[in-house]
């Protein structure tokens, strides 16, 4: 008889729009144990699997912990209602979230200390009535509290802090609410348990056989999503508002180009971002999230790094194939690497088929290029060593395209209008920065190599995870790097001499330099600048984490072929760091996206 042994859910928060699955552990009639579907629709011998989804219905009132919104709050700063910080931002679940969330929490007491006029209370007025509100036991635990941030007190003296009001769940009132396996919460069920119910029935009486099991999720939340960033002109002085691409896509010259590091679910584990709500750094609540987002920016080419495989072809190619992009993909070498193929990432571009059509493809391989390298110009005795410095198992996918739209010139009515998009990850640790040039340059060599041949527009984008400023910025943002470069002092085995000199042809510029050459004084055009670093015309920053903060990612383009019209905006350190840094519920990778929208220049052949 079949029979099931055990039924347990994802660890996730439930998470409206985001589908939940049940594992289910089953024992079939010859003994063997199986996780395989058996609906009411297809029985297995006789027997199949009755599914249900239940809604509670009960009316629970309860505190909400500001930082990880699927938590009821236990503790509440009282400074925070003493200088009338929103209600809501003074509840924690733990002491612990409390000192975790110290450094932004404290910013909230200071923020409303300058904005709001104070009311006269006294500091002990408060603490009375707070005190006299609460729920007794609770209350006489923990009132008055004193909670430590490394060696100093929060506040420069005493916090008191009390303990919520808990509320008991008294009855059950359930109502029915799906009959599959799996389930999708919907904005009704925000705020509610959900209850999964599964049984082995007969298939032909459908009465149920042996036992009935059950299990609760937790109180399902919306799903934080981005908010949404303008686009700035930089042609010009204006804001654009909200992002409506679609439309100024349309003209007959310009298109917009998205360079994005989604952070592979690989990298995603709570040891390296323990400040992210566990449900908000699962890949099922991750990858719904990201496709909002990318899919809200409407750009004309995609360029994704650490995508990882399965992820490309279960659900990124076939996603975005619904909203007309064709999917190009080119995976990571693994020699390095020996964990499941399948987790492997790579780059991912896309791009619209109404406005390109791929003309060539070409895939870069680094540990290709490393080989012939040490073969060719490292000495014998050092070949083995050199090649296992270069080995990284990082790639470049170049694309060639075609638009479909406008031309460049009435004098040119004829012309095929090319464009190539080249897309990387230069994975290297800061302590490999020779390995990390040599990949640049090996890349810009390439890219030069087309260009002469084709003389076409260029664009070059991704994670090069070098700050600018360093030598690989220089070289893709200047032809060249200077010979004193405190970056070149590391080269045990002479890689770089070996690239003869280190400079390309290439008239690249950095897309976002443009924010720091803007003119005019309309609203939005200073704070875009306040978002510059005034010493390399690059963005403060790119990548947001809690140990790091700095700009490694690019869009770089031919500036003698290519102009920019707008740059998608800049983000505020202070307003990632709501959440300490990002990954957070709202923002599903630890680096922005950059988007830039591009006019073709008429151009005489070279």
């Amino acid at each position: 008889m079949l029979s099931v042994l055990r039924v347990h859910l994802p660890s996730e928060i439930p998470v409206v729009g985001c589908e939940i699955t049940p594992y289910v552990l089953l024992r079939r009639p010859d003994g063997s144990v199986s996780t395989d579907d058996v609906p009411e629709s297809a029985p297995f011998n006789g027997y199949c699997i009755r599914y249900k989804w239940y809604r509670d219905q009960s009316d629970q009132k309860v505190s909400v912990c500001s930082v990880h919104p699927t938590e009821q709050a236990t503790l509440q700063c009282i400074v925070c209602v003493k200088e009338k910080v929103p209600i809501a931002k003074s509840y924690h679940c733990s002491p612990k979230c409390f000192t975790d969330a110290w450094q932004h929490h404290r910013s909230l007491h200071e923020q409303a200390k300058r904005t709001i006029k104070e009311n006269g209370i006294e500091e002990e007025e408060a603490f009375g009535r707070f005190n006299n509100s609460g729920s007794g036991s609770h209350n006489a635990g923990l009132s008055g509290a004193t909670i430590n941030v490394g060696s100093s007190v929060l506040n420069n003296g005493p916090v008191p802090i009390y303990s919520t009001t808990v509320a008991e769940r008294n009855g059950e009132a359930w109502s029915e609410v799906g009959r599959s396996r799996t389930y999708t919460p919907t904005s009704d069920d925000i705020n509610h348990v959900l209850k999964f119910e599964c049984v082995v029935v007969y298939a032909e009486t459908r009465i149920p056989v042996g036992n009935v099991h059950t299990i609760l999720t937790s109180r399902v939340i919306p799903a934080p999503s981005p908010t949404p960033r303008r686009m700035i002109q930089v042609n010009g002085a204006d804001v654009l508002g909200q992002l409506d691409v679609d439309s100024r896509s349309a003209s007959s010259r310009t298109f917009s180009v998205l360079s994005y590091n989604i952070l592979s679910d690989a990298y995603a584990t709570s040891e390296t971002y323990s400040y992210c709500p566990s449900w908000a750094l699962s890949w099922s609540y991750r990858r719904q999230n990201l496709l909002r987002e990318i899919i809200g920016y409407h750009a004309d080419i995609l360029c994704l790094q650490e995508v990882q495989n399965e992820h490309f072809e279960e659900f990124f190619a076939p996603e975005l194939d619904k909203h007309g992009y064709q999917a190009l993909f080119k995976r990571r070498t693994s020699e390095v690497y020996s964990g499941n193929p399948n987790s492997v990432d790579g780059c991912a571009t896309f791009f619209r088929r109404d406005r390109f059509s791929q003309v060539k493809k070409y895939e870069v391989e680094f540990n290709k290029a490393a080989q012939s390298l040490t073969d060719q110009g490292i000495a014998a005795g050092q070949q083995k060593a050199a090649l296992t410095r270069l080995i990284k198992d990082n790639i470049a996918l170049i694309v060639v395209l075609e638009s479909k739209f406008g031309n460049h010139g009435a004098d040119n009515p004829g012309k095929r209008r090319l464009l190539c998009v080249a897309n990387t990850h230069v994975n290297v640790h800061h302590e490999y920065m020779d390995v990390k040039l040599w990949q640049v340059h090996t890349l810009l060599k390439g890219l030069e190599k087309i260009a002469i041949s084709a003389d076409i527009p260029m664009l070059v984008c991704g994670d090069f995870n070098t700050v600018p400023g360093s030598a690989p910025h220089s070289l893709l943002a200047r032809g060249k790097v200077d010979p004193l470069h405190p970056d070149l002092a590391v080269d045990p085995f002479g890689i770089l001499r070996l690239t003869n000199k280190l400079s390309h042809q290439l008239p690249l510029v950095s897309a976002y330099s443009s924010f720091a050459r803007m003119g005019g004084v309309a609203p939005g055009v200073e704070q875009q600048r306040r978002r510059m670093d005034p010493a390399t015309n690059e963005p403060l920053f790119t990548n947001c984490t809690r140990d790091f903060v700095g700009t490694v990612d690019y869009i770089f383009y031919t500036a003698d072929s290519l102009m920019v019209e707008s740059l998608l905006e800049l983000l505020d350190e202070e307003s990632l760091r709501k959440d300490t840094a990002i990954p957070s519920p709202q923002w599903s990778s630890d680096h922005i996206a950059l988007l830039a929208q591009f006019r073709c220049k008429h151009r005489t052949r070279r």
